[in-house]
C-alpha cells in the first residue's frame, strides 16, 4: 500500500479550489444514480469513469446540482455496492461525487479494485 505523505492540494481540473484527498484509478462500470427532485426521486443511468476510496467520476444523463446528495449502485467485482455521495463538481460532460459514510471494509474493497490497497 502506498502511503500519501503530502498535504492534499487543489485538483487542477477544478478552479474553485476543490481538494481531492484520495487517488482515483480508472474504473468503468454501469451505475444507477438516485437523487431527490421536487415531486419525488429520480433514477438515472450512467457510467462510472474513475473510482477511489473518496469518490468517483461519472457520466450521467441529466444535470445534477452541486451539493446534491445522491445514492449510487454499481458492480464492484462480484458485489453490488450502494454508496451515498455529494456532487462536488459538475459540468456538461461529467460530475464528481464525494462518498460519505463508507465503512472501513467498503474503502478496502474499493482500494483493492483500483490498485491502492
Amino acid at each position: 500500500m502506498l502511503a500519501e505523505t503530502s498535504t492534499p492540494r487543489p485538483h487542477a481540473a477544478y478552479p474553485n479550489g476543490f481538494v481531492r484527498h484520495h487517488h482515483r484509478g480508472l474504473f468503468t462500470a454501469p451505475i444507477a444514480l438516485r437523487h431527490l427532485l421536487p415531486g419525488g426521486i429520480r433514477t438515472s443511468r450512467g457510467i462510472c469513469l474513475d473510482l477511489g476510496e473518496g469518490g468517483m467520476g461519472v457520466l450521467v444523463k441529466g444535470q445534477l446540482s452541486m451539493g446534491a446528495t445522491v445514492e449510487i449502485d454499481f458492480q464492484l467485482q462480484e458485489n453490488t455496492m450502494t454508496v451515498i455521495g455529494i456532487i462536488r463538481h459538475t459540468s456538461s460532460v461529467r460530475c464528481g461525487v464525494e462518498f460519505v459514510g463508507l465503512t472501513a471494509e467498503e474503502r478496502l474493497q474499493i482500494a483493492g479494485v483500483v490498485g491502492h490497497g
